[in-house]
């Protein structure tokens, strides 16, 4: 037997981003669905997060844009998406980030070198980083386009 879907998504991975979601809390994107109206349909709900990303077919709505203030004075735009594209994409955390565990490159010296993903803007793998001297030890921004 064959199988009609491109991904092998589990359904107890998508489970598991709902509840990560849900203990994050957060607000409504721009679809004014807050995570107790998703519920109201949890099954059906997670069923098209599900059947839309093992398909293929998933692609992310809109983000609600929101003004908050800065420390410094001013504003700046906070993007949230909708509680179906967190869940989305804590779905692919969960897939991507125990792969990418250990493939980043963390120093500056000649040992962090020879790492498997080193720091280099616009790549021809695809992966792009920024530059380490912008960024704490601790973080490492990958941007990954996924087509």
């Amino acid at each position: 037997m064959t199988s009609t879907k491109s991904f092998g998504i589990s359904k107890q991975v998508v489970l598991e981003a709902y509840r990560r979601v849900k203990a994050n809390r957060g607000a409504a994107g721009i679809d004014n669905e807050s995570i107790e109206m998703f519920e109201a349909d949890l099954k059906g709900n997670l069923y098209r997060i599900w059947n839309r990303m093992s398909s293929g077919s998933y692609f992310p709505p809109a983000v609600k844009q929101v003004e908050i203030s800065k420390k410094s004075g001013g504003t700046r735009i906070l993007g949230v998406p909708t509680v179906s594209d967190r869940i989305a994409q804590m779905v692919v955390k969960l897939y991507v980030e125990p792969q990418l565990d250990g493939l980043t490159h963390t120093g500056t010296g000649p040992a962090s070198r020879r790492s498997r993903i080193s720091p280099q803007r616009n790549s021809v793998a695809g992966v792009t980083t920024g530059s380490l001297s912008s960024m704490s030890k601790e973080h490492l921004i990958l941007l990954i386009e996924i087509s």
